[in-house]
């Protein structure tokens, strides 16, 4: 979907005939450099960030993780040397917790069901959101990226990390209650049903644990395909689970141009509940791949594949119909369900219909490399949806990375209301990660449009009347204080969150910001980007919020800080709340 999905990748690109030095630093300069260069954003998160990942995070990502293809060209002295550019994981202990939770609200996975991400009875009004403070901090050890949404329910915190560690926290005092080590990074909001909480992992499992205890109750893959990964998080209703499947095809056709490109294509899986067997599985592209050629290395070309859904389906549980927007295609011929609104029947996952905004758009990660290969197709477009539709009052509304926002009736199959061109759009441009609806009927969304060596560029909070496609009021992101920083940027591809009078919205440069409903003035601006003590008593430090939304539950707000990739990095969650 963009670029800043890399940080969970760990693109290793191995150079032809180099010799294997025996340093950690000498190891990375002549397999790494090429891509994890500064100015080489697009392809690989820069040597700073991986320098702050823990070793074990880099060694596991190479030998069984994202990167386990690369790794398989190194001898396992070979990948041992080169982890260790990353630093060793803390010693610090984690703060147990003694007493029962109490609680005081509950939010929930991503979203509600519709994924409006509004919060009626938040505890906060825009008269106290000005006055919060921060009330705790937790430190991820080992991490170098924070990109999990928290799911809070029944006074305790539910968030994983990019190590794969899930966590249950104390909503008040931040102590831990329990973890869970699942196979690969989480960045799913947990979601809780009965007594147990189901998440996805960055390898394509889906987890059900227990609720009290972290202990497993069951674990599937979610797809056969060794490519697949969860970056959406499930949605629970009436027994099933229904995960979002995308994959990584794009990335490793980046990295190896004698790779086949490409296979996989995104789905949709129902899954019981309470035993993880699969119900059904609805594909995006409809066709199975088959060999369409070859490139110019001489590999062999696969297609159609893609059409991913990159976030959480959404649900209208009366009329039993799911929704999920959908990327590009990875590869050639182009399909007519990529960049795409799809509608299938909750129970039996048969498409109901289709609503394609882009056509053609064939890309993965090759096109933004030094080695284009596995470009599908110059000049290329990567228009897709990656944040959930919002349905309010019967009218689906989203918006593409291009920078359009559309609303459509969910009442005939998907007919097209309105659409606006607001934001330039680009790879990393237009909307990203989600918007928010309050029930004034009043849609928000945050303007991305972020620019590579042009930090000053983009972000925006715009806001409209739903039913009209009325542009009511748009702010500008303030310029960014943190340049020159790397990753440094205005854009703001976050997803919003609304509370009654107040939306909320964090920023590539790591500030989270209250807005207040009416005109948009900002009233109330918290810098993330700075060292934290924490409760754990793991260093811990803030940077971009990208991916993740702020979640506010009985007067307090939680958002994890530190996207890397093109991103700051970070490896910190924040509490805050109203000073008593």
């Amino acid at each position: 979907m963009e670029v800043s999905r890399l940080e969970v990748k760990l693109i290793f690109v191995l150079i032809a005939g180099a010799a294997i030095a025996q340093t950690p630093e000498a190891t990375f300069q002549s397999r790494c450099a090429t891509c994890h260069s500064v100015g080489n954003l697009m392809v690989a998160p820069p040597p700073e960030t991986l320098r702050k990942m823990s070793s074990k995070a880099i060694l596991t990502a190479l030998e069984t993780g994202r990167m386990s293809s690369i790794g398989a060209g190194l001898t396992a002295a070979e990948r041992e040397t080169v982890s260790k550019i990353g630093v060793r994981e803390s010693s610090a202990s984690t703060a147990k917790c003694s007493g029962s939770p109490r609680s005081s609200g509950q939010w929930n996975g991503w979203a509600d069901a519709a994924n409006t991400r509004f919060a009626k009875s938040s505890g906060l009004t825009a008269q106290t959101t000005p006055k919060l403070k921060l009330k705790w901090a937790f430190g991820f050890p080992g991490a170098t990226t924070a990109f999990g949404s928290p799911a809070i329910v029944d006074g305790r915190v539910f968030v994983g990390d990019a190590n794969g560690v899930v966590y249950a926290l104390d909503a008040r005092t931040g102590c831990t209650y329990w973890t869970y080590t699942a196979a690969a990074g989480v960045r799913v909001a947990p979601i809780i049903g009965g007594r147990s909480v189901y998440f996805g992992d960055l390898r394509g499992n889906v987890y059900a644990v227990n609720v009290a205890t972290g202990a497993l109750v069951w674990k599937v893959r979610a797809d056969d395909q060794p490519m697949a990964v969860i970056t959406g998080s499930p949605k629970l209703d009436a027994g099933r689970l229904y995960v979002p499947v995308s994959g990584r095809d794009e990335s490793i056709a980046a990295t190896n141009p004698a790779y086949e490109c490409c296979t996989f294509r995104g789905s949709v899986v129902a899954l019981d509940a309470a035993t993880g067997k699969r119900i059904w599985q609805a594909y995006t592209v409809r066709e199975e791949p088959k060999v369409t050629g070859q490139n110019a290395k001489g590999a062999k070309t696969w297609g159609p594949s893609g059409a991913v859904p990159w976030s959480s389906p959404t649900l209208d549980t009366k009329a039993r119909v799911l929704y999920i927007g959908t990327g590009v295609n990875y590869s050639n011929p182009p399909t007519d369900t990529s960049d795409a609104i799809l509608a299938f029947d909750m129970d039996s996952g048969r498409l109901l219909w289709s609503h394609q905004f882009n056509t053609g758009d064939s890309y993965n990660f090759a096109c933004g490399a030094e080695d284009k290969t596995n470009c599908p197709k110059l000049p290329f477009v990567d228009y897709d949806f990656g944040h959930s539709p919002v349905l309010r009052n019967r009218i689906l509304f989203a918006g593409d990375k291009g920078g359009t926002v559309y609303a459509l009736d969910a009442d005939q199959q998907g007919k097209l209301l309105w659409k606006q061109k607001v934001a330039s759009g680009g790879v990393n441009g237009g909307f990203m990660w989600g918007a928010a609806s309050d029930e004034q009927g009043v849609a928000y969304i945050g303007i991305s449009d972020f620019t590579p060596g042009k930090p000053e560029v983009g972000g925006g909070l715009v806001a409209f009347q739903l039913k009209t496609g009325e542009k009511l009021w748009m702010t500008p992101a303030p310029k960014p204080a943190c340049i020159p920083t790397p990753g440094c940027s205005a854009a703001q591809p976050a997803p919003v969150t609304v509370i009654p009078g107040v939306a909320f919205l964090g920023s590539s440069d790591g500030h989270i910001r209250a807005y207040e409903t009416t005109k948009g003035a900002i009233i109330w601006d918290f810098d993330t980007a700075i060292d934290f003590q924490t409760v754990n008593g793991v260093k811990a430090h803030g940077g971009s919020i990208i991916s993740m939304g702020p979640v506010i539950v009985g007067g307090t707000l939680y958002v994890t800080s530190g996207y890397g990739g093109n991103g700051m990095p970070g490896n910190v969650l924040l509490a805050f709340s109203l000073p008593r």
